[in-house]
């Protein structure tokens, strides 16, 4: 099986770290470049040292950034970089002839104006935006098999859009009054060094943020407007809590069916339960739970799997629907190599499971 050269700019943070870690022990792909400008000159088992017993920790070095002389090294970058700053260095490498694999925002959206209303600042780059495909494998496979610009889907987005693009595809639940409430890890703020991630200020604490615009409403929409083939708007609620990573998401979504006594219920849940299976039943990182369990972190944790299961309430009407990843591996990193591997050609469980 054919191998690639794969390179990470952007390799210190919490994501690249994780793709680090992917890339290191992946059966096709070999890491030849790693980019951080504080930790340039020094190697990999000096910044991870739970890496030191890799061969290539002691001969990998970070590398100040470098789009030319990473072109010239590697057929494959990912981008684990800042939105705004991903595609100052996707532009040439993409003219070099490279596959870009971007984490950031900074691709996700069709339009720029809606990027600028969510980023506040211009899209660097407009013209490739039509050319980026979305990076959910389950959705866009086989766009993703084409592409030379894939942009890898938020953490948020992956666990609410999964659980919700198979039931508007198939017409059975209503576009409108969707409120997803998410819960996330502290890795999800990225490794940096501000006061509302401190230990003292997360621990033994739980706190909504971003109300009521979230950043990631924006692709969030997006993709479920594609998916219901009319404008979708949805109350998005993230949460803060004491956790290293993880998220777990609570849908409330309004059938297009009514259901008032168990025989529709029945009927209901057998339409709901087809459609899921339809969509995911051969899937190799989506879990359909039945019977009582319900998603949960500590299952998914690690692993590039989200997890999902749903409930009627007759006495709302209404339908809970829950998932649970990992907001770096399913949410970020994993789901990036994932979709590496169909763009290569790989099986796409490669360095995943």
């Amino acid at each position: 099986m054919n191998t690639k050269k794969v390179a990470i700019i952007g390799a210190s943070g919490y994501s690249g770290e994780v793709l680090v870690q992917l890339l290191l022990n992946h059966p096709h792909a070999e890491l030849v470049a790693v980019t951080s400008r504080q930790n340039a000159g020094q190697t990999l088992a000096q910044v991870f040292p739970k890496f030191a017993s890799h061969p290539k920790s002691k001969t990998l070095r970070f590398t100040d950034p470098n789009s030319g002389v990473l072109a010239t090294q590697a057929d494959v970058v990912f981008l684990a970089l800042p939105h705004g700053v991903a595609a100052e260095y996707a532009v040439p490498l993409l003219n070099a002839g490279c596959t870009v694999i971007d984490l950031s925002a900074d691709f996700r959206l069709k339009s720029p104006e809606i990027y600028k209303e969510f980023y506040a600042h211009e899209h660097p780059a407009p013209d490739l935006l039509q050319k980026a495909v979305y990076g959910l494998p389950e959705v866009h496979r086989e766009d993703i098999k084409k592409s030379l610009l894939i942009a890898s889907p938020g953490c948020y987005p992956t666990s609410i859009l999964l659980p919700l693009i198979p039931l508007l595809k198939a017409g059975l639940i209503k576009p409108a009054g969707i409120i997803a409430d998410s819960m996330s890890g502290v890795s999800g703020a990225g490794r940096k060094a501000e006061l509302d991630y401190l230990f003292c200020e997360c621990n033994e604490s739980v706190r909504p943020y971003g109300v009521p615009k979230h950043r990631h409403l924006s692709e969030i929409e997006e993709q479920l407007s594609l998916a219901a083939k009319s404008k979708v708007i949805i109350q998005f609620t993230p949460h803060l809590i004491p956790v290293n990573r993880g998220i777990l998401t609570t849908l409330y979504v309004a059938p297009t069916e009514h259901f008032s006594d168990a025989a529709g219920a029945a009927a209901l849940s057998e339409k709901i339960s087809a459609a899921y299976q339809s969509a995911y039943a051969h899937e190799p990182f989506v879990r359909l739970l039945e019977g009582k369990s319900l998603p949960d972190t500590k299952n998914v944790t690690g692993t590039n799997v989200c997890e999902i299961a749903w409930r009627l309430d007759s006495r709302t009407g209404r339908l809970i629907i829950m998932s649970a990843e990992d907001n770096l591996v399913k949410g970020a990193s994993g789901q990036a190599v994932q979709s590496l591997n169909i763009v290569c050609g790989w099986p796409e469980t490669a360095g995943l499971v």
